[in-house]
């Protein structure tokens, strides 16, 4: 009976192992085909090792970091060769960061714009005023916006070069406007200087000065420092006026020799 049995359970278990025989030649033969259109499809993948995933995501990091530096996108067209900046795009980027730290250059808000203007010398107060930059900034710009892009600021400066030269076409009146900002950089103002002034002269003058502040300094200009501030009590005992302060000291001290008897 236990021989019966256990050639019994034989039988029952070798179809249960032939079905996984069979699902996993085909799983097999899956991979297989999958490798071999992968094959097909990169020819020098066989003859390539394998690496881990590390050396993976650092190779992607430092493409990225290239193609950054390069000023192309990864995976975009002509990405082999950097995008190049122009002098009116590189002159649009300082003035954008001008006095803020945190500006990336992409955007340019409206005060810079209009110092932009005023040293490239496109306000010449006669055709272009600050109000006309003012009004342009306010046409280009996004309504919800308080900054204008790269683009916008080329519309404006067309805005501006068929006002300020009217008898020229647009082409070349945006080519004049663009030769005054090429190559220009933020006019950085020096250090304020003391202009003198009648009026200050005048107010600042200590021979001029009368009553009380007039005690307060010396024939010289110097201050008086507390004396000229405070009165202070004389507790020497002399009245006031009197001249010859100190000089009894110098009588009564006076030597004697010489003198008869």
């Amino acid at each position: 009976m236990g021989t019966a049995e256990s050639t019994r359970k034989q039988k029952s278990s070798k179809p249960g192992s032939a079905q996984r025989e069979s699902t996993s030649m085909a799983e097999h033969k899956d991979n297989m085909n999958d490798f071999k259109v992968q094959t097909a499809k990169h020819p020098n993948m066989s003859s390539a090792p394998l690496r881990p995933h590390s050396e993976h995501s650092k190779d992607r990091a430092s493409k990225r970091l290239s193609t950054e530096s390069n000023g192309t996108s990864e995976g975009g067209q002509g990405s082999s060769t950097p995008v190049e900046v122009t002098a009116l795009e590189e002159s649009f980027k300082r003035f954008a960061i001008h006095g803020d730290t945190r500006a990336t250059g992409k955007e340019m808000h409206g005060k810079n714009w209009s110092k932009l203007c005023k040293d490239c010398g496109v306000i010449d107060g006669k055709s272009i005023t600050l109000t006309d930059v003012d009004i342009v900034f306010s046409k280009v710009k996004k309504k919800s916006s308080r900054t204008i892009t790269f683009d916008e600021f080329k519309c404006a400066l067309g805005e501006l070069a068929r006002k300020k030269y009217k008898d020229k076409t647009g082409e070349d009146a945006e080519a004049e406007v663009v030769k005054l900002i090429e190559g220009k950089a933020p006019v950085i103002a020096g250090v304020t200087r003391a202009v003198a002034s009648p009026t200050v002269s005048r107010l600042t003058d200590t021979t001029k000065f009368t009553g009380s502040h007039k005690e307060r300094f010396d024939p010289s200009g110097r201050g008086r420092g507390k004396a000229g501030r405070v009165d202070i009590v004389d507790t020497s005992g002399y009245v006031s006026g009197y001249k010859h302060q100190g000089s009894y000291e110098k009588k009564v001290t006076k030597p004697t020799a010489g003198k008869p008897m």
